[in-house]
């Protein structure tokens, strides 16, 4: 099957996959790899390998393994070595020592924005799945504290970490969008459009958070109504909390080696230091050398005997979300492997009459369709680069512009065929059905806040 027919079929893939997650009550991971099996067939893609003009094509079997296998490759670790630091922190009482340095930093009527301003700053570096793992004890010590709505401190959380994921190098994603768009040797000039843009899309996201937590209860706030003891009787149960250094090193260093393993390749520094620096940045090492804190932090509250004990807990909490997140990396890919993108390339010119609009358009479907940010940025600015002249867009301020109109469409929306999607609501103690009123309705109007940003910097530039 090919072009609008293609279409078509996605729409009605994306609401059955829905339908039977959030009505028929079947499990994500199974409703999402049948959906997946069946778009596959139903768009063409081979039952089994074929050779086609000496080019292997891949059959639907080695789409949907090679798709399982990506998402383990690229945060599977992560997500297990980030889920441990967390568990570690929690048995600590290392996050109730966080939690109230933030509060104070804050104040104690802004819990909201204390995650979301904290999510903004990590993710500048980290990428948004990472940081979320490594985040959500602090969030989840804040609920207990505050007793703000869960759901509002997940999304709040959430959503500041997508906003500088989408807009502001040195992530990937706006680095290659900037790279493929002209703006390689003048990356301060997206970072700084990139943090103009973040503005009106994390207010959007702050007051959007704030209604969300009154219409949605999760898991955790049904836990947290069942607490009988107080905030203080809750931390005095830890006895002897960390020291504020303690508690902050799991999740300060892997953030601390990310960041300059991020600097390292963004400045082009060469040799073995800077080779040593982009190993402890890439982010497995990173989560590791963060693990390797958490074992001081548990040997310094005399708990060290525990650490098996807390791994095995950890392994079992972590392996649903693993192979869900994974079931999603199989849904993007096998969209990746029809000839849907193809189309959307090849038609693009549709689109162009919209101006500054036309970027975020075609990012947004692009996302929406296969799921990966990073892909829809690199994707996108890519098809773009011949049309700035006609769209004009050919000024380094305008180009850079339009990198942020493909990076607010990069978000634009998160949803089952998302790994974040996954990791938010998991994490969060979220069901699917919830995952949709929360994080995608959330990115939705996150990426939407994001681009008016964007044009009415256009009206000025």
């Amino acid at each position: 099957m090919t072009g609008f027919g293609l279409v078509i079929a996605l729409i009605i893939t994306i609401i059955a996959m829905i339908l039977a997650i959030s009505k028929l009550r079947i499990h994500p991971f199974l409703a999402i790899l049948t959906v997946s099996l069946l778009f596959g067939l139903v768009a063409g893609i081979p039952l089994i390998n074929k050779t086609v003009d000496g080019r292997t094509i891949d059959g639907i079997a080695n789409v949907i393994g090679a798709g399982f296998a990506g998402i383990f490759t690229s945060i599977g670790i992560v997500i297990i070595l980030g889920a441990l630091i967390g568990t570690v922190i929690e048995q600590t009482g290392a996050a109730f020592k966080l939690a109230d340095m933030i509060i104070k930093l804050v104040g104690p009527k802004n819990p909201v924005l204390a995650v979301q301003l904290m999510g903004w700053v990590v993710s500048i570096p980290v990428f948004c799945d990472s940081g979320f793992v490594i985040l959500d004890p602090i969030r989840k010590a804040l609920v207990k504290k505050t007793r703000v709505s869960s759901a509002s401190m997940t999304i709040g959380l959430s959503l500041g970490l997508y906003t500088s994921h989408v807009f502001i190098p040195p992530t990937p994603g706006p680095i290659a969008a900037a790279q493929n768009l002209g703006l390689g040797d003048n990356l301060l000039l997206v970072i700084g459009v990139g943090a103009l843009c973040s503005i009106p899309a994390m207010i959007g996201a702050y007051f959007f958070a704030k209604f969300i937590g009154k219409k949605v209860q999760t898991s955790e706030d049904l836990e947290l109504g069942s607490i009988t003891k107080s905030y203080e009787e809750l931390v005095s149960s830890y006895g002897k909390l960390p020291n504020g250094f303690v508690s902050l090193a799991p999740i300060l260093m892997p953030i601390l080696a990310m960041a300059l393993g991020s600097i390292a390749s963004m400045a082009g520094w060469t040799g073995a230091g800077a080779d040593f620096l982009k190993f402890i940045g890439t982010p497995i090492i990173a989560l590791g050398i963060g693990v390797l804190f958490s074992v001081w932090q548990i040997a310094s509250a005399g708990k060290l005997d525990k650490f098996n004990e807390i791994t095995n807990e950890t392994l079992k909490i972590v392996g649903p979300i693993l192979f869900i997140t994974a079931a999603g990396g199989v849904l993007g890919r096998v969209i990746s492997s029809t000839d849907l993108v193809p189309y959307i390339r090849e038609n693009a010119g549709a689109l162009s009459a919209v101006g500054i609009f036309f970027p975020f358009l075609l990012s947004a479907i692009l996302k929406t369709a296969q799921g990966s940010s990073t892909v829809a940025l690199v994707t996108s600015s890519a098809i773009l680069y011949p049309m700035l002249g006609s769209l004009g867009l050919d000024t380094p301020v305008r180009a850079a512009l339009c990198v942020m109109a493909v990076a607010a469409g990069a978000m634009t929306v998160s949803h089952a065929n998302d790994s974040y999607f996954w990791v938010v609501t998991n994490f969060g103690g979220m069901t699917p059905e919830q995952g949709y009123k929360t994080q995608t309705l959330g990115t939705l109007i996150h990426g939407f806040c994001g681009m008016i940003g964007v044009f009415i910097l256009s009206l000025i530039f």
